[in-house]
C-alpha cells in the first residue's frame, strides 16, 4: 500500500522553501499526491465521483468521449473531474492515438485518523 501525505498548505510551503534553500533534501514522497486534510480527500470522493470511478474500473472506457456517452455528463465537466482524480492518483490516463483512455489506478483507500493530533494518514492500494 502507498501512503499519501496529509499536510497543511503552510507546512507544505515551509518544506518546499527549505528544500529550495538547500537546507534539506526533497522528501522521498515529494512526487506523490498529498492532501491538505482528510476533509479535502472526502470532498473529492463525492457519490458522483465514486460512481465515475466504479464506471471507469468496471467498463474500462477507451476514451473520454466514450465515458461522456456512458455517464451523460458534459465533456468539459467530465474532463475537469478526471483531471482532479488523476492529480489525486485515483486514475491514470493513457494516450491512445489522439484520445485519452482513463483507467483505475487504485483499488481501495484507507484513511487513518488520529483523533489527538493532525497526523492522519491515507493509504491506497
Amino acid at each position: 500500500m502507498t501512503t499519501y501525505k496529509i499536510q497543511t498548505l503552510r507546512t507544505l510551503r515551509e518544506e518546499m522553501k527549505a528544500v529550495a534553500r538547500g537546507e534539506r533534501p526533497a522528501p522521498a514522497d515529494a512526487a506523490k499526491p498529498s492532501f491538505s486534510s482528510v476533509e479535502a480527500l472526502v470532498r473529492l470522493l463525492t457519490p458522483e465521483n465514486r460512481q465515475l470511478l466504479a464506471l471507469i474500473r468496471d467498463r474500462k472506457p477507451r476514451s473520454v468521449s466514450e465515458l461522456v456517452q456512458l455517464t451523460g455528463r458534459a465533456q468539459p465537466n467530465l474532463t475537469r473531474t478526471l483531471a482532479k482524480l488523476e492529480a489525486a492518483g485515483f486514475i491514470r490516463t493513457t494516450a491512445v492515438g489522439r484520445r485519452k483512455a482513463p483507467s483505475a489506478a487504485i483499488k481501495k483507500i484507507v484513511v487513518e485518523i488520529d483523533p489527538y493530533s493532525e497526523h492522519d494518514r491515507v493509504r491506497v492500494a
